[in-house]
């Protein structure tokens, strides 16, 4: 039985096959070569991508929640850190989408829900992590503007982005109420790229180190009110973590998928090596496992789509889907024996990009905490 519309079929199949056709069979270069030509993450932007879940009326697809996840789930599967790059440009759009003004939407938002730019969001610092309360750029008032002065680490497409929203103190008394968002454009002087991180996955996406120094900001370009710049930041959670296992999905089925091709060609033993229970079951335990990581997440999706409390089900299906990508990946490696650990063969690609699941959005100690302190509520 499908559960889905037949705009997110749609959706997902337009993406499956963009993704089939200009992505998947240029990945293994572009991961060598540590870059994505623009143009390839630009024609995503064309065909709505960049702007999944926000309104026509501001450039974007105006389709469900339900279709961005299946958008992340197919990107991923062609190369994670792509599909990061498109991610991150969806996520300063809704961020905007739920916290800008008209005015403010009509100069940044549409740009980039349509397709015109790639976005960023400037929140993470050197000395930072889960601890965003923590950090310590600062912005202080001068006259009609705010200058910001920082450092950001860990900054998805932080070079190739032309727009992106940065989070800094506005009040250094007011602790985590003191924090405030602002608009920019990557263009504004004193915007620099310090360093381009090389990583052990997600090769493709520019990660970089940016230094704020001087940059002056409109004070009508803040978003949000001034002191919930963490409102804005950690609005829709759920949100990114049901992506974050989305994207496990997608990554855990290319490696599967791989692994399933490999076994049906392979011989030893005078049969191919699918024919061999132990690698027959390894298979099946693999299918299984991705199969309840996405119930799990789309459980959690159809919740969020219906606006209906989730940040259990997020955090558990963010959880479950991240170390299940990991152990396919690696049994998939398993798999091809020897050849799973050379780069002739994607699988040790696959991997490495799924690492960073664990991590970003919230570790994953940071979702059992959410999880345990949910489940204490409910009794």
């Amino acid at each position: 039985m499908n559960l889905l519309s037949d705009e997110e079929i749609e959706i997902r199949d337009m993406t499956r096959s963009f993704v089939r056709k200009e992505i998947t069979p240029f990945a293994g270069e572009w991961d060598r070569t540590e870059t994505v030509p623009l143009e390839t993450v630009y024609r995503l932007g064309e065909l709505g991508l960049f702007g999944v879940c926000v309104p026509s009326d501001w450039g974007g697809s105006g389709a469900s929640f339900i279709s961005y996840i299946l958008v992340n789930e197919e990107l991923a599967y062609g190369d994670a850190g792509v599909c990061n790059m498109v991610t991150a440009t969806n996520s300063f759009c809704i961020k905007l989408r739920d916290f800008g003004t008209p005015e403010q939407l009509e100069r940044f938002g549409r740009p980039v829900a349509s397709g015109k730019e790639i976005a960023c969001m400037l929140l993470t610092e050197p000395h930072t992590g889960s601890d965003a309360a923590n950090i310590k750029t600062r912005a202080v008032r001068r006259g009609d503007c705010y200058v910001l002065d920082g450092t950001k680490s860990l900054i998805t497409s932080g070079q190739s982005s032309k727009a992106a929203i940065v989070l800094a103190v506005t009040d250094p008394d007011a602790g985590k109420h003191g924090i405030s968002a602002f608009m920019i454009r990557t263009s504004n002087p004193g915007y620099h790229v310090i360093r381009k991180e090389r990583k052990l996955g997600h090769r493709a996406n520019d990660t970089c180190q940016i230094l704020l120094e001087g940059m002056e900001v409109p004070a009508g370009d803040m978003l949000g009110k001034p002191g919930e710049g963490l409102k804005v930041a950690f609005s829709g959670l759920e949100s990114g973590r049901i992506a974050v296992a989305a994207q496990s999905l997608g990554v855990a089925r290319a490696a599967f998928d791989a692994a399933l091709s490999y076994a049906k060609e392979r011989e030893a033993f005078g049969k191919k090596i699918f024919g061999h229970q132990a690698i027959a079951f390894m298979l099946a335990e693999m299918a299984t496992n991705i199969e309840v990581a996405r119930q799990m997440c789309m459980h959690a999706a159809r919740l969020k789509q219906a606006k209906q409390r989730c940040l259990k089900e997020a955090s558990m299906a963010k959880l479950f889907a991240s170390r299940m990508c990991e152990r396919v990946c690696s049994d998939a490696i398993q798999i091809h024996g020897g050849y799973g650990y050379v780069c002739d063969f994607p699988v040790e690609k696959y991997y490495r990009d799924q690492r960073v699941f664990q991590i970003y959005d919230g570790t994953n100690e940071i979702q059992k905490l959410v999880i345990s302190r949910e489940i204490a509520n409910e009794q």
